[in-house]
């Protein structure tokens, strides 16, 4: 942990107040604005992370006006030199003190995504929020929170910052709950476009497929692949090096730089980049990466030193700042629990579809009732005992929270005045 700690401090990513056993350490934020710095002919006042010396070098090289950024081509070398477990845009000292702060307590072995399905709700809206924010999108976390938990839009706001904010929710779900066969996988990441890029697409037969014809991403001089064959070609070899990267954190990261530059998708590449990161830090029972608290200036500024540039330099200072703040929100969340129920946790995607399946069956709450909608995926032995838990849920739920179900909150208001709870 300390030589971590002495790299951080290197990187002028972190700063040491006081001297040997006593030391403590903090992470250093540059300050609001920087005079001279500008972009759309605004002065930057959002804040900045602190960055290293070669991070810093990348932001002034992809800050100045387009017109003296040399127009790029895609460079295949970036994906073609990068040799699993061999090459690293982390070190291992890096690798070593992001384990550190990113494990489960060391006398529990849990199963894959344990970590992520305890702080669930949680996730959910600050995943939702920070990774639509970094889009653009206008929602606040509570706008978020509201429309999550009570499946309240937000008033004023267009209908597709909204869809953005339940793409991601339904994506993250899927990442979650299917956490012990979701693997980094050309299905995978292309089941994460279909989720994150429902109803936003201009064409719904790009959803979830990759592109044949060129794109433009707006404000940087990078022009990537256009041939559909060479896309395909190049998606299945960095989905075959992702694979092979044995440390979670490298094979995030390296999904993190390698998808956007890509951009496999006609949009959403970002986004799915985001999500798809959290895989192997899900299959491995790690905290998730949240990007909460990320400045927007900083995640662009890191996307474009990769599209332009081809330095990682940046997105590796901007991706150590995400995911120590997400440490730090998530382990403190965490130990606010209670202990999870192993049980309700084992068969929680079963028991949203039963009480779903009885609200709208019109079916009162009783344990008849529930019998009838049992998924055959629950074993004999545990249905009784899975019956009440689902009876003692729906007790529990009401019209603002049954959209945890995949229940309207007027829909769930009408059963509860026919038939009450059980």
């Amino acid at each position: 942990m300390q030589r971590w700690l002495n790299e951080l401090t290197a990187h002028q990513l972190v700063e040491r107040h006081g001297e040997k056993r006593g030391a403590r350490y903090a992470l250093k934020l540059a300050p609001g604005s920087r005079p001279g710095t500008q972009r759309l002919g605004l002065q930057v006042t959002e804040p900045y992370i602190r960055v290293s010396e070669a991070g810093a070098s990348i932001r002034d090289a992809v800050r100045l006006p387009a017109h003296l950024r040399k127009p790029v081509g895609h460079e295949e070398g970036l994906l073609d030199n990068y040799e699993p477990n061999v090459t690293y845009y982390l070190s291992q000292e890096l690798r070593q003190g992001l384990l550190a702060m990113g494990s489960p307590p060391a006398d529990t072995v849990p199963a894959a995504g344990t970590f992520a399905n305890d702080i669930l709700d949680r996730l959910l809206i600050d995943l939702s929020y920070a990774s639509s924010h970094l889009e653009g999108n206008t929602y606040s976390r509570l706008d978020t929170m509201q429309l999550l938990e009570k499946g309240q839009a937000a008033e004023g706001k267009a209908a597709i910052e909204t869809q953005m904010i339940l793409n991601h929710k339904e994506a993250i779900e899927f990442l979650v709950h299917d956490a012990s066969c979701t693997t980094v996988n050309p299905s995978a990441i292309k089941s994460l476009h279909a989720l994150l890029s429902d109803g936003l697409m201009r064409n719904d037969a790009d959803v979830g497929r990759l592109r044949d014809r060129g794109v433009e991403i707006a404000g940087s001089v990078y022009k990537p692949l256009a041939s559909g064959l060479a896309i395909e070609a190049e998606f299945g070899m960095l989905i075959e090096k992702a694979a092979a990267i044995l440390d979670p954190f490298e094979q995030a990261l390296f999904l993190m730089v390698q998808l956007p530059y890509l951009q496999p998708f006609m949009d959403v590449n970002k986004r799915v980049s985001r999500l798809a990161a959290n895989i192997p830090l899900i299959q491995a029972n790690l905290c998730p990466l949240s990007f909460i608290d990320v400045p927007v200036n900083a995640y662009v500024d890191a996307a474009l030193g990769v599209y332009e540039l081809n330095r990682v330099d940046l997105l590796r200072d901007v991706f150590l700042f995400a995911y120590e703040r997400s440490c730090q929100q998530y382990t403190a969340a965490k130990q606010s629990l209670r202990p999870p129920d192993p049980f309700r946790n084992r068969y929680r995607r079963q028991i949203g579809a039963t009480i779903k399946g009885v609200v709208q069956a019109d079916l009162p709450a009783d344990v008849e009732s529930i019998a009838l909608h049992v998924p055959e995926d629950v074993p004999a032995e545990d249905r009784e005992r899975f019956q009440y838990m689902v009876a003692d849920e729906i007790a529990a739920t009401n019209p603002d929270s049954a959209i945890r179900f995949g229940l309207r909150p007027l829909e769930f208001d009408a059963w509860l005045k026919a038939h009450g709870k059980a």
